[in-house]
């Protein structure tokens, strides 16, 4: 079974972090990875740095500029996630966007996923009908898993159809914006997200954007299995540097 489905079926309040590989500075990518593995984050959504990230917000399109600028690219990050493959017990779930795999090669892209260990994928622009049509077999031929987002105004019937093609969870955006710190949850945002749990899929529910700190991860965690964390950790290591992402991720574990 994979790392990350089985953590899904036995853990709840499942806390994951995101961060862009190549920040701050180009070699940083791995030591995030273990500092992170350390404080106890239940799984690491690893940002491939891209020029044109439509999902996300000012933060995270910094810090992929800045990676970007540090020299970072698709070979050099798998190199790098290649050197801590035995070390790292942590599921890594890898966030891209599709113009970077087509660019990379599809087939070649896959299989350094593959053989970097990790097994679920996060393309936010991937189109429905090009999953259904192309890359649902090119991710099965690898053994890959795709992760679907939603949103507050995505359908019923989307939700349905995405739900029955999930095989680890769904991304649960707690917003129709970009990424980035929104502070509290707002009654509406509660409504969308009791409206998705009366649904009763089978997937698991993971809830990302806009969760920041310990009051947004407690209510987030209140409505579905865990929460995702990006801008405010990004934010964080900008500011104080990577020796003091335990600092970061105590407070909201404990």
């Amino acid at each position: 079974m994979k790392k990350l489905n089985t953590l899904l079926a036995q853990k709840e309040n499942l806390l994951s972090i995101y961060f862009t590989c190549g920040y701050p500075e180009l070699g940083d990518t791995t030591q995030v990875i273990s500092a992170l593995e350390k404080s106890g984050v239940d799984f690491i959504e690893v940002g491939l740095p891209y020029s044109d990230p439509l999902a996300d917000g000012p933060t995270i399109q910094d810090s992929s500029q800045k990676a970007l600028e540090n020299g970072i690219n698709l070979d050099i990050v798998f190199e790098q996630l290649m050197t801590i493959k035995e070390t790292n017990k942590t599921p890594l779930v890898l966030m891209g966007y599709l113009n970077q795999m087509l660019k990379y090669g599809e087939e070649k892209f896959c299989q350094k996923v593959v053989d970097c260990g990790i097994e679920t994928l996060i393309i936010p622009d991937l189109p429905m009908v090009e999953f259904e049509n192309h890359y649902q077999a090119l991710f099965d031929k690898y053994g890959l898993t795709n992760v679907f987002l939603i949103t507050p105004n995505t359908s019923e019937e989307r939700i349905r159809k995405i739900d029955t093609y999930t095989k680890s969870f769904i991304y649960m955006v707690a917003s129709s914006s970009i990424t980035g710190a929104k502070g509290e949850i707002s009654e509406q945002q509660i409504a969308y997200f009791e409206r998705i749990t009366a649904m009763n899929l089978k997937s698991k529910c993971i809830i990302g954007f806009g969760i920041s700190d310990k009051p947004t991860f407690t209510i987030a965690c209140k409505h579905a299995q865990g929460a995702i964390i990006g801008s405010a950790f990004i934010k964080h290591i900008g500011a104080n540097g990577i020796e003091k992402i335990t600092d970061f991720i105590k407070p909201i574990i404990t």
